[in-house]
């Protein structure tokens, strides 16, 4: 069927927007990306019914079967899910969780050091966003329950440490992605004579977004600066209710499940520990094949921007329910139990696996509307080149908030800012390709509909859209600063100045929360 074009006209906007809208009425997901589906298939099709029907029933079958193949990439990522689901039910059913609640308790004494021993182990894994949300947040789950720390504080420490240090990571799926993209952008522009992975470092004190989300998260975990909806959170989390017990299970949670007094701290970190080493290994192995396959020399940043991530995911996730499965037996769980666990783990997965499967739809409409491309048109008006940096910074988050994808983003995005950098000013190249990175995790972060939000959601085992509204001021006061520092560099064209300026903001943001903290 001929589908209509929407590139250029504000109309491709109305799915999203409808959708998250909606979201903030109903506070049901599936029903508010439900209807923007529709509104966008209805608006491809020119409002022809049975052309509908037949482009939203394409659209379903394409998860699962894409281009006369299966689609591996989904079909990976959800069995990934599946399996963290039962390896975190079989943790608990031996008893390993509790094991490692009780541990830590003797280590970690306060709110504090559970929410900075979340935020370092978020920093340590960095390897792929949706590894660090999913996998992170089942080994900090037992100590943030412990100490009465709300689930939506949680998925606000996994998010905030995901796509952030990602970002800024070049051994990372995100990095190695990253660093592919510029360098062919760079190299298009004539800018060959200095490394890609040096150019890629080089950016990183320009992340300004980057950079104070996982400054003010700190500051987060030191001072508890509980801004918004997350006051609230955190004051029935006190009381017990760790998340909103009125709107059923969250994903990821295994409630009634029985627990083995056998259970040992080595049945949960032996686990987590294969899981991480074997994803690694996996990752690795598949980027090495496929240089070999195109007779390039192996190299450990080679390989991760080859990579498979979501095959990676799902071989480290064979691998580490095995051992999981094995460490049952050995810690001598009644294989009823590790039954009942294998299953209830399963369907804790179902939530995020249905909104994942929304998500991923409605993504595929807006990217035959074009969305992202009527978003990015919008930079090439009449805008004074100082203002720039900012306004990249800007669009990027709205074009990331209304696609759900920082990655979509950065295709679109990148090559645009290259090209105003170069037609105004190119020693601001650096300085606008950061600003892009930079916007696209603020509009990720603050997106219902973007897989890493509805994963971290997951890894917490928090309500999607309470994650979603707690986290949103914090990054709206994040991304203000970064405003204000891209700003600052786009007048001055000093990096350094930037950076100060967005560093005095961030102090006196700090202090203003903790003395309003501190009043209440």
């Amino acid at each position: 069927m001929n589908l209509i074009n929407y590139a250029d006209s504000a109309l491709s906007l109305l799915p999203p927007v409808v959708a998250i809208v909606l979201a903030v009425f109903t506070r049901k997901v599936l029903l508010s990306l439900g209807v923007g589906i529709i509104i966008g298939a209805l608006l491809l099709t020119d409002f022809n019914l049975a052309n509908t029907a037949s482009f939203i029933g394409d659209t379903a079958t394409g998860l699962v079967w894409d281009d006369g193949a299966l689609n591996a990439w989904n079909l990976n990522i959800l069995g990934f899910l599946v399996l963290l689901g039962m390896i975190t039910a079989l943790i608990s059913v031996s008893g390993s969780s509790r094991a490692f609640a009780d541990w830590a308790k003797e280590r970690i004494r306060n709110k504090r050091d559970a929410k900075l021993m979340t935020m370092v182990l978020g920093c340590a894994v960095f390897i792929d966003d949706y590894f660090n949300s999913l996998v992170v947040g089942s080994i900090s789950r037992p100590i943030t329950d412990r100490y009465h720390i709300s689930r939506a504080k949680l998925a606000y420490l996994l998010d905030s440490t995901a796509a952030p240090v990602c970002v800024i990571s070049p051994i990372s799926s995100w990095g190695a992605y990253i660093i592919a993209l510029i360098g062919g952008i760079l190299t298009a522009h004539g800018f060959a004579d200095t490394g890609h992975l040096t150019i890629f470092m080089q950016m990183i004190p320009m992340n300004f977004y980057a950079i104070f989300a996982l400054l003010l998260l700190l500051c987060v975990a030191m001072f508890t600066l509980d801004v918004g909806p997350m006051r609230q959170h955190e004051q029935n989390a006190q009381k017990g209710e760790l998340y909103d017990e009125s709107k059923g299970m969250p994903p990821g949670a295994t409630a009634d499940l029985p627990e083995a007094d056998t259970g040992k701290i080595s049945g949960l970190f032996v686990p987590i520990l294969v899981l991480i080493a074997a994803t690694v290994f996996f990752m690795i192995s598949s980027g090495a094949d496929a240089l070999a396959a195109d007779n390039k020399p192996f190299s450990v940043l080679g390989a991760f921007e080859n990579t498979d991530v979501a095959q990676s995911l799902l071989y480290g996730g064979l691998v580490g329910f095995v051992v999981t499965f094995i460490l049952a037996f050995v810690q001598k769980v009644a294989f009823n139990m590790i039954a009942k666990g294998m299953l209830m783990g399963a369907k804790s997965m179902l939530p995020a696996i249905y909104i994942l499967l929304f998500a991923w739809s409605i993504a595929g409409v807006i990217g035959q509307l074009e969305t992202g491309k009527y978003m990015a048109s919008l930079a090439t008006g009449n805008i004074p080149f100082e203002l720039l940096p900012a306004v990249l910074f800007l669009l990027a988050g709205l074009t990331a908030f209304s696609t759900g994808t920082s990655w979509g983003t950065f295709g679109i995005m990148l090559p645009i800012a290259a090209d105003m950098a170069m037609g105004s000013d190119s020693t601001m190249m650096l300085p606008m390709l950061s600003a892009v990175l930079a916007g696209a995790v603020f509009g990720d972060h603050c997106s219902p509909i973007s897989d890493t939000t509805i994963l971290s959601s997951t890894g917490a085992s928090c309500h999607h859209l309470d994650h979603v509204w707690t986290q949103l001021p914090y990054a709206v006061i994040v991304a203000l600063i970064s405003i204000a520092g891209y700003i600052v560099l786009g007048f001055t064209s000093s990096v350094l100045f930037g950076l100060a300026t967005a560093s005095v903001l961030f102090v006196i943001s700090v202090l203003v929360l903790k003395a309003k903290s501190n009043a209440q």
